[in-house]
Formats: structure tokens, sequence, C-alpha cells
């Protein structure tokens, strides 16, 4: 079963060093992303997602919920601890936590 967190769950997991998903494109990710967040837009969840690490919560987010819900549905049958950031990334923007403008380092 997918866990949907909000954004105040999310933040404390990311101050843990949660492995966080951003299922955007790369526009989207340039024009702000949640610090340390990996990019993987939902158009290649699917590609990635027998190399990622299993047996941690990843954390999937969009712009507001609707693609990281997706993304997780296909993480969660393919059996990782998923949880979908419900408000995505305008949520955190308005909740007033950082955010990350224009790199793609974090590229996966």
């Amino acid at each position: 079963m997918i866990a949907e967190v909000d954004v105040r769950s999310f933040s404390a997991a990311h101050a843990d060093g949660a492995l966080v998903l951003d299922v955007r494109e790369p526009h989207e990710y340039e024009a702000g992303h949640v610090p340390g967040a990996r990019l993987v837009p939902l158009s290649v969840v699917a590609d990635v997602a027998r190399e990622m690490p299993v047996g941690q919560p990843v954390y999937v987010i969009c712009q507001s919920g609707s693609r990281s819900w997706q993304a997780a549905q296909h993480l969660d049958r393919v059996g990782h601890d998923v949880r979908s950031v419900r408000g995505g990334t305008s949520g955190w923007i308005g909740a007033g936590r950082p955010v990350v403008r224009g790199q793609r380092a974090n590229r996966a």
C-alpha cells in the first residue's frame, strides 16, 4: 500500500536524509526543487525503478501530487517502500521550505 504524506511529515523525513525523487520534467525541476531531490521524470521511472535502493523509504514528489502518485504506484508494484508527497513542490514552497533553482546535479 502506498502512503501519502503531507509536507510537514515529508519535511521531517527530508531533514533525516530521506531519498527524494522529483518526477517532474527537467525544466520544472530547474525552476525549483527540494534540496537533494533526484530528478527522475515520470516517463523514465520504470526504467530506473530496479536501480533504486530497496529497504528504505522513497519519497516521490512532483508539482502538486498527481504524477508522484503515478510514480509511487509503479515503484510500489516492484517492491519499494514508497510515499507520495501530498501537495508536491507547490506545497513545499508554500510552506516556506528551502528550494534549489537551476541545478541539475541530482539528476538520476
